[in-house]
């Protein structure tokens, strides 16, 4: 393993790159894969393979999902108190934090982001997000509801709701934030009194690994949160388990679609974060420098791999060519690079064959007669680089316009009438995120209703709080995560009515 062209200062605390091929987490323990096969975990920005993790098939997801079943069903997790997981998860929280500079250089490493994201987002917001859901487990409650049933004299009814833990929980998250997501996911979960199997990405398992052994040490009894690496047959072999009773899952589109027909198949519960095609509506009396730096960020922040990108900008005619202008210059600007150095605004994309995929949508892009205003090209000759990209003169038509890229491109669109931009935004497959920039709050109250989206920001883009529920409408998704709705998503109700 050479390691050698990375930052040494950073990764010495790396101990988990030191043990030689990473087994699952099954049951509190390392547990080898049954297969005995390992696959390679590289970092995206010099391409050499930093780790080797199981490859599991479904002979390690039946150990996982067993181990999940026995802690759900004993006295040592089911028999806690609500303060109890509370105080369990505030423990698991102040570990992230004081292995953040661990887990934000595993993140990094990964990924390829800067680690400042790494740090910000998925350690230091992972953790509120922990802490967050942690005060959800002393507030979980059902409802009593006045009677009207009729009976004998004498005899009245009770009636009631109890929230209870749905059971184990498949939790399935991507590679572009594997940490923050994952945490999106166990944390409510475990609130609630369930037992989780969590199923990273196969390119981003190593912070999955680490969150295990913190929840251990933060004192989660064994098989309460369990990961299984490995790729889509891992992933589908969790789908199927008869002992999975909710499925949590964000990535595509195509295979939450899949998963949603796997899990109606055994009336298995589901939540899908899946894609988005995001537009970013920006109205004339905003100052187009201004909007400018807004979309810079909608877009490139995360070299675009963020379901939310705002991907689709919408300029009314006035500013258009002003907009355009400014972005292409931002994009040209920004500094590629390693996620280690502090300088670095673009880091690379995952993985070659996702840069192929990005690589041939702007190449399509091209042919379709889309202007490139800024980039297009790989970034660098070595690492998955792929230069921030904009477009002008495209049109509903064209695929870029109509299908998500996951990467840093941006397609700029002129409009004249804010029902035309409200026609416009709201002509897509997806639903997930949308944001409008004006300083006019009159209009932006009017336009707000009209989003055929799940979460609509003003003046500002991918911005979220753990307080507020997150999910799509349309062909992004089924389910919301954070706020109170990811507690509903992990209780069934239960109806209680009681004669005396």
């Amino acid at each position: 393993m050479n390691l050698s062209s990375l930052n040494q200062d950073r990764l010495r605390t790396l101990s988990l790159l030191d043990r030689g091929p990473l087994a699952n987490w099954i049951g509190g323990e390392s547990v080898a894969p049954v297969g005995g096969r390992y696959s390679p975990v590289r970092d995206p920005a010099i391409e050499l393979v930093v780790a080797e993790v199981a490859d599991s098939d479904a002979a390690d997801v039946a150990l996982a999902v067993a181990a999940a079943q026995r802690a759900f069903q004993s006295a040592e997790w089911a028999g806690l108190r609500p303060a109890d997981r509370e105080r369990m998860l505030c423990r698991l929280a102040d570990l992230i934090e004081a292995h953040g500079d661990e887990l934000a250089a595993l993140e990094t490493l990964e990924t390829g982001k800067p680690l400042s994201i790494a740090r910000a987002i998925d350690v230091d917001a992972g953790a509120e997000h922990v802490r967050y859901m942690a005060g959800w487990a002393t507030k979980i409650e059902g409802s009593t509801l006045a009677s009207s049933i009729g009976g004998p004299p004498g005899v009245a009814y009770q009636t009631s709701t109890w929230r209870e833990p749905v059971g184990v929980v498949a939790a399935i998250v991507p590679w572009n934030f594997p940490l923050a997501i994952a945490l999106w996911k166990v944390a409510p979960a475990l609130t609630c009194g369930c037992t989780v199997v969590l199923k990273p990405a196969q390119e981003t398992p190593l912070t999955a690994l680490r969150l295990a052994e913190l929840a251990q040490l933060a004192g989660l009894p064994a098989g309460v949160l369990n990961v299984v690496t490995g790729g889509p047959a891992a992933g589908a072999a969790l789908v199927a388990h008869t002992g999975v009773r909710k499925i949590s899952f964000t990535g595509s589109t195509a295979v939450g679609r899949s998963i949603g027909h796997s899990a109606l198949d055994r009336m298995a519960r589901f939540s899908l974060e899946l894609g988005g095609k995001s537009p970013l509506i920006i109205l004339d009396d905003m100052d187009p420098w201004r909007a400018a730096q807004g979309a810079a960020m909608g877009i490139f922040f995360n070299q675009g791999q963020v379901c939310t990108a705002g991907s689709r900008v919408y300029v009314q005619r006035r500013h258009y060519g002003a907009v355009v202008e400014a972005l292409g210059t931002l994009a040209g600007q920004m500094k590629l690079g390693s996620g280690f150095d502090p300088e670095t605004q673009i880091g690379p994309l995952i993985s070659a064959r996702h840069l192929q995929r990005v690589q041939a949508h702007v190449a399509q892009a091209c042919e379709e007669g889309a202007q490139l205003v800024a980039g297009g090209q790989r970034g660098r000759d070595s690492g998955f680089f792929m230069q921030p990209t904009v477009f002008a003169n495209t049109h509903a038509g064209m695929h870029i316009v109509r299908e998500e890229v996951f990467g840093p491109v941006v397609c700029v669109m002129p409009f004249d009438t804010v029902d035309e931009a409200v026609s416009l935004a709201n002509a897509s497959d997806y639903g997930l995120a949308a944001s409008v920039w004006s300083n006019d709050l009159s209009l932006v109250h009017r336009v707000v209703p009209r989003l055929q989206a799940g979460i609509v920001w003003v003046n500002t883009h991918n911005m979220l709080d753990n307080n507020l529920p997150f999910g799509g409408v349309k062909q992004s998704g089924y389910g919301r995560d954070l706020g109170r709705s990811a507690i509903e998503q992990f209780t069934e109700l239960k109806s209680v009515c009681i004669a005396y």
